[in-house]
């Protein structure tokens, strides 16, 4: 055996029957990694192939592609059946989504409605609050002023009409 660069080459022996090489040979090492030498034993007639070939295709007869193809045309109708089957319940379920949309936007229409209203009675009642001392204390001068038509002193109608009693 040869020697390179100070490491003797020694043929490592190694028996393999799934691959079919029966020798592994060290070859120089390398600061890379190290190289292999594989020496394959010829192929024996009593091995049997890795991968076996597939069984061979009989002739079908006219009534078995018959039977295929009504199969596969049951398939398809069934496919077809369920893809509309599952766009039935999709449109069903936009329905239910779009009459829930609607009624949520009813209640809340009827609610801020409901809620403009009763705004609307408080600010009225909070104004005619407000206002019932001015239409009182205009009502007394309107008295005032037919009681004093209707005795036609004038009077009596400049001194109740002054502006320090109108405040």
């Amino acid at each position: 055996m040869k020697e390179k660069n100070g490491t003797p080459e020694t043929p490592l022996c190694l028996t393999c029957t799934s691959t079919g090489f029966n020798q592994v040979k060290e070859l120089e090492k390398r600061a890379s990694g190290q190289a292999f030498e594989l020496i394959l034993s010829p192929r024996s007639k009593e091995s049997v192939p890795e991968f076996p070939l597939p069984p061979k295709k009989k002739d079908l007869s006219l009534e078995e592609i018959q039977k295929k193809l009504e199969a596969a045309e049951e398939r398809r109708k069934s496919h077809e059946a369920e893809v509309l089957k599952q766009l039935a319940e999709k449109r069903e379920h936009e329905k239910e989504v779009l009459q829930k949309a609607i009624e949520e936007n009813n209640n809340f229409s009827k609610m801020v409605e409901e809620k403009l209203t009763h705004k609307t009675e408080a600010n009225k009642e909070n104004r005619e609050a407000q206002m019932a001392p001015s239409w009182s204390a205009c009502g007394r001068r309107t008295s005032t002023l037919k009681k004093c038509r209707r005795t036609k002193n004038p009077k009596i109608l400049l001194m109740r009409l002054k502006p320090t009693n109108l405040l």
